[in-house]
């Protein structure tokens, strides 16, 4: 299963502080109560910068709606999944596939049978069936999607004419692949370029997940492709363009809310977070994450820039 760079922070082992909000206790301090009440709602942030602009666009619709929002920092889903169950928390953005992932090895096992896929109905139907029993409901689905994806140079693409995945294939290129280690046997990585679109990865150079290093080495033309993620924000800043997974080697990781079903499965608040999904895309998330980690601009100031562009508060 695959894991962004972006996620990587959120997937880290547990430490002793488990969640936090913006001068208040963990939920570790208090007991684990709830930090909303009434109509108040604690909006969760896995604190890397996709998260943390998805938390602010949560909490800032759902005020434009009338409730009382705060933002709470989380460390990993190990931990922030149990307490969206349990109502310590109750809306966080999180990733179809992956999150369907994650409570299928919670319920079946690590080794259980996979039950994501490249469709997106699919998978979500599949998220909903384990997530519901577990007190979580899942929203729709929107365009945006934060997936493993493959990048080359634009001077490359052109060179050789590639806008998909399989015209790199059919191009018969040799090419040195910047991804994380263990990309040479996860399914989605190595193995399924070869498989899938019969590209001829000759090796696996492990400079991490969309790292700068990995995109550097891609630029310079030490490395011919790198594995990367569709928001990514500084994929220009290093003459880099996405090729096309044209035949659907990655699950359908789209960006969608899950939420406390008890205290948040209501009209009123999968009305706003419905509205805002139905609008945003992966284009438009990339821009976002861009302005944060290019740019330096404060999540909540983007967040709210975009929703007023969009008439959505």
């Amino acid at each position: 299963m695959k894991v962004p760079v972006r996620r990587a922070a959120a997937a880290v082992a547990a430490g002793a502080l488990v969640l936090t909000g913006c001068g208040g206790k963990s939920l570790e301090e208090t007991g684990g109560e709830r930090a909303g009440g009434g109509n108040a709602l604690v909006i969760g942030s896995a604190g890397f910068t996709e998260s943390e602009i998805m938390a602010e666009l949560y909490a800032q619709v759902l005020a434009d709606a009338g409730f009382g929002t705060s933002i709470r920092k989380l460390q990993n889903r190990e931990l922030y999944e149990p307490a969206l169950a349990k109502g310590q928390i109750d809306v966080v953005p999180e990733y179809a596939a992956t999150l369907a992932e994650f409570l299928n090895a919670r319920k079946n096992g690590p080794d259980a049978k996979p039950v994501a896929s490249n469709d997106v109905d699919a998978t979500v139907a599949a998220l909903e069936k384990l997530a519901r029993p577990r007190g979580i409901e899942v929203l729709a689905a929107g365009r945006a999607v934060d997936q493993n994806a493959f990048a080359v140079t634009a001077a490359f693409a052109k060179k050789h004419r590639l806008r998909t995945l399989s015209d790199l294939g059919r191009s018969g290129e040799k090419v040195k692949l910047a991804a994380g280690d263990e990309c040479e046997e996860r399914p989605f990585c190595a193995p399924g370029l070869r498989k899938v679109y019969g590209v001829d990865v000759t090796e696996v150079d492990p400079k991490g997940v969309g790292t700068v290093q990995a995109k550097q080495a891609v630029k310079n033309g030490t490395d011919q492709l790198v594995l990367t993620t569709t928001t990514d924000a500084t994929l220009k800043e290093f003459g880099l363009v996405l090729l096309e997974d044209d035949k659907g080697l990655q699950n359908a990781d789209n960006v969608l809310p899950v939420v406390n079903a008890k205290d948040a499965g209501r009209k009123d608040v999968m009305a706003p977070l419905d509205k805002l999904t139905r609008v945003l895309t992966t284009e438009e998330l990339a821009g976002l994450n861009r302005r944060v980690d290019q740019d330096r601009e404060k999540p909540k100031d983007v967040a709210e820039e975009y929703l007023r562009s969009k008439n959505l508060v």
